[in-house]
């Protein structure tokens, strides 16, 4: 299964933490990373994913970086700078985000050579970088538009945005994946083509599935410093649960069959001005909510941790 991961990771580490979980899920032979796109603006964002990448054994992945999103400030993106006397902890060869060539590009590029229907995206962050794709003509790697090369190449766009029911006190709640990029989550939700289904897992999934505190402290000490769990260490601290919301949409992207999630019946995602979200039933619809029972979310966070805790392949490397 090829998958693109389309990611914010500057602001929250559970975008580390999903990172982490597609390396393990491809160790165990369930997926194929082909690329990753960054779909905010921070210079060490695409460096400090080569180093996740490289310390995963994976330090010659495509990275994408979108120049006109959101700027954003880190607590944790510092780390790929850290070095131990003259070399760095997180060893990388990327060292800055403007060296890295545009998310449309790698976009484009992957899609153009992978197989028809076979693409799984995973967008977990803003939609910039998919809406300025489904903006995109024809180039040098696709004679299609992107609307075309979206519909020819991809069979599942995984989706953590949104929020389709009342939640912290409110009837509604503005989601900080669509609020910090009103106008590309609505170009991405009214022009994403019909033949490509999208699953939603919106704000309250993640609420309801927090990533244990107890593993940050005990499952990642296989080597002496890890760049996940300094992440979270350096973003939420030792002593907060943090939810899973990018977590769950590649868990249910890698494994949609195998019943964590349930999915309601299909509809249609529409974004209004200010951000808010709104699910319109309709039975030819292109897009499903995941929903998750209580029952359900223990399976979902145990399977999370274990996943995301998993050492690299060749852990001989650190």
């Amino acid at each position: 299964m090829p998958v693109i991961f389309d990611t914010d990771i500057t602001g929250d580490c559970d975008d580390v933490l999903a990172l982490a979980m597609l390396h393990a899920m491809q160790d165990r032979g369930e997926c194929e990373l082909k690329a990753v796109t960054i779909s905010k603006v921070n210079p060490l964002a695409a460096p400090f994913v080569d180093a996740i990448n490289t310390f995963y054994g994976r330090g010659d992945l495509p990275i994408g970086a979108t120049r006109e999103a959101q700027r954003r400030e880190s607590r944790y993106l510092k780390l790929c700078k850290t070095r131990d006397g003259d070399r760095f902890r997180y060893p990388h060869d990327l060292l800055s985000s403007d060296d890295a060539p545009t998310a449309v590009d790698v976009l484009r590029q992957t899609l153009a050579d992978s197989d028809d229907g076979s693409v799984v995206i995973i967008q977990v962050g803003l939609a910039t970088n998919l809406a300025d794709l489904l903006d995109s003509q024809g180039d040098q790697f696709s004679p299609l538009n992107g609307v075309e090369l979206l519909r020819k190449k991809c069979k599942l766009i995984s989706v953590m945005a949104g929020c389709f029911g009342p939640t912290l006190g409110k009837p509604r709640h503005d989601e900080a994946n669509v609020v910090n990029g009103i106008g590309a989550m609505q170009r991405f939700a009214d022009r994403s083509p019909d033949e490509v289904p999208v699953v939603w897992s919106d704000y309250r999934i993640g609420i309801a599935a927090a990533y244990p505190r107890e593993s940050i402290a005990r499952d990642f000490s296989y080597v002496p410093h890890h760049p996940v769990r300094e992440a979270y260490l350096l973003h939420s601290g030792p002593n907060h649960d943090r939810p899973t919301w990018d977590l769950t949409s590649v868990l249910h992207a890698v494994r949609p069959a195998d019943h964590y999630f349930g999915l309601s019946p299909p509809g249609r995602v529409v974004v209004d001005d200010k951000g808010f979200t709104e699910f319109r039933p309709d039975a030819n619809g292109r897009d499903q909510l995941l929903e998750m029972s209580s029952e359900q979310a223990i399976r979902v966070v145990e399977i999370q941790r274990a996943l995301s805790s998993q050492p690299p392949r060749d852990i001989s490397d650190h």
